[in-house]
């Protein structure tokens, strides 16, 4: 199968369907839920996670609840949250197909099954990978 079969060519984001087709991959972004204690040090990540300078990365924290990052990649997204509650704040994972809500490191994030297009099994925010 070729990657013109997708539309732009492009094979980023794309997970191969079991009949042939092919389906955009689900993305996830970063809420910043609070601030936390040390509001200094979460300036500081939200400025590493995002690249804004640090007046915006303020704003952003003031801001809270806010999205912080664009959909990306559960493992991305994963990661800016990681730097992000390192730094004390406080963060939930949003899936961009069914809107669902959970916490970085919770499993299964949500037994629900997905309203999106995948099945309970391949439903990331469901059953999300086993981490080695």
């Amino acid at each position: 199968m070729t990657s013109s079969s997708c539309g732009d060519g492009s094979l980023a984001g794309i997970a191969w369907g079991g009949r042939g087709g092919c389906v955009e991959k689900p993305a996830f972004s970063v809420l910043l839920t609070g601030a936390g204690d040390r509001k200094v040090e979460a300036v500081r990540a939200i400025r590493t996670v995002t690249g804004l300078s640090l007046w915006n990365s303020k704003l952003l924290l003031d801001s809270a609840p806010v999205a912080v990052t664009e959909p990306h990649q559960l493992e991305v997204a994963h990661e800016a949250a990681r730097i992000l509650e390192d730094a004390g704040a406080h963060t939930t994972l949003l899936c961009n197909w069914c809107d669902r809500t959970f916490t970085r490191g919770a499993a299964p994030l949500d037994p629900a099954p997905c309203e999106g297009p995948w099945s309970a099994e391949a439903c990331r925010t469901s059953c999300p990978p086993v981490a080695l």
